[in-house]
């Protein structure tokens, strides 16, 4: 037949070429096919790598990728068929917190006249002038020629004014005589509404110890505030200048501030109270302060097994012009934690039973890049003046006190004493004032940046109190239990007790449950590669194999090809500048080998017919050194050296 020859030409190329594909003879065939035609990337990269190393890093990343696959496969499926559900209710004993009392009134009155003699008097008369205000008389305005001259100069340098129809005209207060004020003009009460009566408004101007025309002046739409506050005014100079041994013996004792106390049921006395000197509120007392390292904790709650004092508050004892409100002042707090009592401090009602319950509640803030809460502080700027555990509270108060230090030369008197500074007083510091208002007004403004420095705690303790408030003693009950208690304390006091004069305050857990709050991140880590390997999944068809092959080709080799390029043209510019120089022919061995002669050109991949095709010609070489073909060898005699019966002719047979 026609076609048997071509048939046979078949069936020899057959036997003679290697049979690829799934029909291979052989696991190796089998398995480089694969890996050059599948599209797992790193199989086929195993194969067509050159080098041993490359090779083996390939074979290494192919199979941790497979076992990575296998392990988040398997993990996927026990979330898949399990549920975990945990709800857990457990009561424990809690640590008791550490309970602050301070007594309102700082200091014993009858122990601080002599220092406060003059500004009581200057105080006095001022009430009198403005008010009628007189001691054991009538109620009658004195006239300005009764003033008496003697007092401080200080005094006379930021008296107390009257202002007229809110004009820049006032009358001093202690001369009677009415000057231009001049300066700008702070109204320390713009949310109280006047009564309309111009009259009312009071106030003290403060200038500048350095430049008198530079003044600022303070008016208060009631009577009351105007006279405490330049009152506290004065008084802080007065207290600046004290020891603070001499202060701490001026204010209460523990024995003078407690009469009473239980805690979990047992008796306690003032061994469990510490005390510390507070500059506005004087001698206060902390109950486990963890100070000799033992922090006392309760196993029950209610009413019964919580902390319950009753308080000497001594009403007779208070000055008249510091405060104007009769108890004490309590704060709950942790050991680590400093008490400011004249920010979050609560008051205790004299002639009252107070009961504040807690509950306790533990949380925890992400810092950043989630929130930008800080753990320990110690990556905010400013100095903590306190030795306490860092709160927003500290770092705001020592941020002003650094800066009232910085600007005015000396340190604000509530605040604790940076290194090397001292208190601020009129003697020393006759400017402070001024300085103190006008640093106080720009922090509020938040135009120190203070606030813009400090940061929240990430993690923090708080006690959420419910107050309530019930009479004591009862009617029936006021005069034995008075009588008890002054016999009990007969020694000290010296005088029958009256109700107005005692506090009981009760401190407890409502309930033993702790709460904890956390923040936990909404996306791992592993939630976001998850995203990112489907969307490059769905669209682009890429795995983590699949980047790093990208990033090897696109920049490792890439740069090292651009790498390449460069080096041969500075070799080629210096060969040709060195052949300029001497003159010299170029010879063979300097001309630039392309194609398969340069032996830089070397592709990781198999070579094929297209890549051969793309390869540029040399130029101005010599032509390849390939010999011709024999082109005798192509006759078909000599491939077949006898000719196969069909295919000759009817003839030749």
């Amino acid at each position: 037949p026609a076609g048997a020859p071509g048939k046979k030409i078949t069936a020899r190329l057959k036997r003679t070429l290697p049979v690829r594909g799934p029909q291979a003879p052989t696991l190796s065939e089998l398995m480089r096919w694969y890996c050059l035609n599948t599209n797992t990337h790193g199989c086929r990269r195993i194969v067509v790598s050159r080098g041993r190393l490359r090779r083996f890093l390939w074979i290494l990343l192919t199979l941790s990728a497979v076992g990575l696959i296998l392990w988040q496969c398997a993990e996927l499926l026990l979330n898949y068929y399990s549920a975990s559900v945990s709800v857990t209710v457990q009561f424990q004993k809690l640590p008791f917190p550490a309970v602050t009392i301070c007594n309102i009134n700082p200091y014993k009155y009858s122990s601080m006249k002599d220092y406060l003699s003059e500004l009581d008097k200057e105080t006095k008369k001022a009430l009198e002038t403005f008010y009628g205000f007189s001691e054991g008389k009538s109620k009658v305005r004195r006239s300005v020629g009764e003033w008496d001259s003697a007092g401080s100069d200080f005094f006379k340098q930021i008296p107390l004014l009257k202002f007229e129809d809110f004009s820049k005209t006032a009358t001093d207060l202690r001369s009677g005589q009415k000057r231009k004020i001049e300066g700008s003009v702070f109204h320390k009460d713009s949310s109280i509404v006047n009564s309309g009566d111009s009259n009312d408004i009071i106030g003290f101007q403060l200038c500048d110890a350095n430049n008198s025309s530079e003044c600022a002046l303070y008016t208060f739409s009631s009577g009351v505030n105007a006279i405490q506050e330049w009152y506290k005014l004065h008084y802080m100079n007065i207290m600046a200048q004290i020891p603070l041994e001499t202060k701490e013996k001026l204010s209460y004792s523990a024995d003078d501030l407690l009469l009473t106390c239980f805690f979990d049921g047992l008796s306690c006395d003032k061994r469990h109270f510490t005390r510390f000197h507070h500059p506005l509120h004087g001698n206060c007392y902390t109950f486990n302060s963890g100070e000799n390292g033992t922090v006392l904790s309760t196993s029950t709650g209610g009413s019964e097994y919580g902390l319950q004092v009753v308080l000497y508050i001594d009403e007779a004892d208070y000055n008249p012009f510091l405060v104007t409100s009769t108890g004490a002042k309590i704060i709950v707090h942790d050991q680590n934690e400093y008490p400011f009592i004249e920010d979050i401090g609560t008051e205790i009602e004299t002639a009252a039973a107070t009961s504040i319950g807690m509950h306790f509640t533990r949380s925890r803030k992400l810092s950043k890049p989630y929130s930008d809460c800080t753990e320990t502080g110690a990556d905010i700027p400013v100095e903590n003046l306190y030795n306490k555990s860092y709160s927003l509270q500290i770092c705001l108060h020592s941020c002003f006190q650094k800066a009232m230090v910085d600007s005015c030369g000396c340190a604000q008197y509530a605040q604790p004493l940076p290194a090397g500074a001292e208190y601020c007083n009129y003697k020393k510091n006759p400017n402070w004032m001024y300085c103190y208002y006008r640093l106080h007004e720009k922090f509020v403004k938040e135009q120190l940046g203070c606030q813009q420095i400090c940061k929240d705690a990430c993690s923090f303790k708080e006690w959420a109190l419910t107050t309530s408030i019930a009479q004591w003693p009862s009617a029936v009950s006021e005069d034995w239990m008075l009588r008890v208690l002054s016999w009990d304390k007969g020694q000290k006091i010296n005088k029958k007790l009256n109700k107005t004069d005692l506090a009981n305050l009760m401190v407890f857990y409502k309930d033993l449950n702790e709460r904890f709050i956390s923040e936990n991140p909404a996306n791992t880590l592993v939630i976001l590669l998850s995203n990112f390997g489907g969307q490059l999944g769905l669209w682009m068809s890429c795995s983590v194999v699949c980047v790093i092959e990208i990033v090897e080709v696109f920049f490792i080799d890439s740069l090292s090809i651009v790498m390449r390029r460069q080096w041969q043209r500075a070799k080629k510019w210096w060969n040709d500048r060195k052949r300029d120089h001497s003159g010299k022919a170029p010879q063979a061995s300097e001309l630039e080998r392309q194609g398969h002669d340069n032996p830089v050109c070397i592709d990781e991949d198999l070579p094929t017919f297209n890549t051969a095709l793309r390869l540029p010609l040399p130029q101005d070489s010599p032509l390849p050194r390939t010999p011709p073909p024999n082109y005798s060898t192509l006759r078909l005699e000599s491939a077949f050296t006898e000719q196969l019966p069909d295919t000759l002719e009817p003839g030749q047979r």
